[in-house]
């Protein structure tokens, strides 16, 4: 029915038909730049460790006197 030649030729031509109808996208990501992180101050409590203190309360900044 075919011949060798033709054959290959419907083989050739599926090929080519198939490879060029692949679609081949390419990604590109985006990087934001994060902002850099501020800088909180220390829990009275952790202070307190660090001072070795009895009470976190002379750290704590609702608890200081207001001085007049």
């Amino acid at each position: 029915m075919f011949t060798y030649l033709t054959k290959a030729l419907l083989i050739v031509a599926i090929t080519i038909v198939s490879l060029t109808s692949c679609i081949v996208e390419k990604r590109t990501t985006v990087v934001q730049q994060s902002k850099p992180a501020k800088a909180k101050p220390m829990p009275p409590g952790q202070a307190k460790k660090a001072a070795g203190s009895q009470s976190a309360k002379s750290f704590a900044p609702g608890q200081q006197k207001k001085k007049h």
